[in-house]
């Protein structure tokens, strides 16, 4: 009864500011950047910093996501740029009195370098040639509300290393995009060059698509092939495919211009750092605040 009543009451909120929205559709491009970074943040790749508060539909959790990515430095032709990213990503837990213990959370920060630049030929329907390059720690813990409401212990999680166990990891990943004011194609490739526990392959490849869509709306997808982790042999075996649809409006026909509505649909290995080694599939509906 209590997700019904949760998808219901989300789904009317929802509906009430898609007609807000499509009553003063105009022809503006949502993919027109804004924040004020070379390389606009990619919509539906699920570990990009953000900040957001995404509800899982079908299930007791929520995502809640703070971080961002700036640039400290740009050149004075604004096509290259050096920043810093900064990102938390939390699954909390929904209980009784509108409580949200934390279960787990991931941390990442590290520093980046983008540039973009003009495409002249008019036998591609791109316009613009982007890229980014990150260097970047990880870590993920378990919280209080992954630990037995008794006090005996943590909750065991079955196909995973023992608990406690650290998580940790440095890479670098690359993403080259082609782009217009309506819809961009993007591919990249992470190398990780130091990980515990060990066994992890360092290699993992993504890619996706971001479409402008009528009346302030876009639809984007994100793939990943990501390694699977094999707990008997205590390493990588093989990728798995890992997907992020996201459909969302942008609230500017009620004056929130930075301010998105979007449902997704994940599936895949998790994307939680203490999860690592678990497929999942959820449907979330939220809200995305762009700083």
């Amino acid at each position: 009864m209590n997700n019904t009543y949760r998808l219901c009451r989300t789904a009317f909120i929802l509906t009430a500011l898609l007609l807000i929205s499509l009553k003063n559709a105009t022809a503006d491009q949502l993919l027109n950047p804004t924040t004020k970074t070379i390389f606009t943040p990619l919509l539906a790749d699920p570990m990009e910093p953000q900040v957001s508060v995404m509800p899982w539909i079908d299930h007791r959790f929520l995502n809640l996501d703070i971080g961002t990515s700036a640039d400290l430095y740009q050149s004075n032709s604004k096509n290259f740029a050096i920043g810093v990213d900064f990102g938390t990503w939390s699954l909390l837990r929904e209980s009784d009195n509108f409580k949200f213990p934390v279960d787990a959370v991931t941390y990442l920060f590290g520093i980046n370098s983008s540039w973009k630049e003009k495409i002249s030929s008019k036998t591609v329907p791109f316009d613009e040639f982007s890229g980014r390059v990150r260097l970047s720690h990880i870590s993920a813990h378990f919280e209080d509300g992954h630990y037995e409401p008794d006090g005996s212990g943590w909750i065991p999680e079955p196909g995973g290393p023992n608990i406690p166990f650290t998580y940790s990891r440095e890479f670098l990943d690359i993403v080259l995009a082609l782009s217009a004011p309506g819809h961009r194609v993007y591919a990249g490739y992470q190398y990780i060059y130091h990980t515990i526990p060990a066994g992890i392959s360092p290699n993992s490849f993504h890619a996706g698509a971001e479409l402008s869509t009528p009346g302030n709306t876009y639809l984007a997808a994100d793939v990943k092939l990501l390694p699977i982790w094999q707990s008997s042999l205590l390493e990588t075996r093989g990728h798995r495919g890992t997907w992020n649809l996201q459909a969302g409006m942008r609230l500017k026909a009620i004056g929130l211009e930075k301010v998105r509505v979007a449902c997704n649909y994940f599936s895949g290995m998790s994307m939680q750092g203490m999860y690592f080694y678990l497929p999942e599939s959820y449907t979330t509906l939220g809200f995305i605040i762009d700083i």
